[in-house]
C-alpha cells in the first residue's frame, strides 16, 4: 500500500475502510434503479460532510451495500445513523410515491451489517504481530 493510500491526520494515520448493508424494512423491495441512484449521490455527500469517502454504493430492490473510508475519529454507529436517517428522510420527500411503501414511515430496519475490508489477511496481521518483540530482540 502506498503512503498516499492511507489517510493523514495531526495525529493519527489511518486505513479505515467498512461494508455497510442496510436492508429495508421487512425487506420490502421498495427500491427501484432511480431510488438506488438517487442514494448513490445522497450518500456520497453525506460522506463528504462527515469527512469520509464513499468508494462504492449499489443494492437492489430490499438492501444497499455501502463501501466507505472513514476517519478514525468516527464510530461506525455514527456514519450508519447518519446515512440511514438522513436517506430515509429526504428519499420519502423526494420521492413520495415510495413513501407511500414506506413501513410505519420507516425504510430502513433498525439493524445493519459491517464489516472491515481491505488490507491483508487476518493470519497475515496475527503472524506480524506475534514476531514484533523476536525482531526487536538485539
Amino acid at each position: 500500500m502506498e503512503k498516499s493510500e492511507y489517510r493523514r491526520e495531526r495525529h493519527s494515520i489511518s486505513k479505515l475502510v467498512c461494508n455497510l448493508v442496510f436492508v429495508t424494512k421487512y425487506r420490502r423491495k421498495i427500491l427501484d434503479d432511480a431510488a438506488l441512484l438517487w442514494l448513490q449521490r445522497h450518500n456520497r455527500k453525506v460522506c463528504e460532510t462527515m469527512g469520509c469517502q464513499l468508494i462504492a454504493c449499489d443494492g437492489e430492490a430490499d438492501h444497499i451495500h455501502i463501501m466507505l473510508e472513514y476517519p478514525p475519529k468516527l464510530s461506525i454507529s455514527v456514519i450508519v445513523n447518519a446515512l440511514k436517517g438522513t436517506s430515509s428522510r429526504l428519499l420519502r420527500s423526494h420521492r413520495p410515491d415510495l413513501a407511500a411503501r414506506y413501513w410505519k414511515g420507516a425504510l430502513w430496519s433498525p439493524s445493519y451489517f459491517a464489516a472491515s475490508a481491505g488490507g491483508a489477511p487476518l493470519s497475515i496481521v496475527k503472524q506480524y504481530v506475534e514476531q514484533q518483540r523476536a525482531s526487536s530482540a538485539p
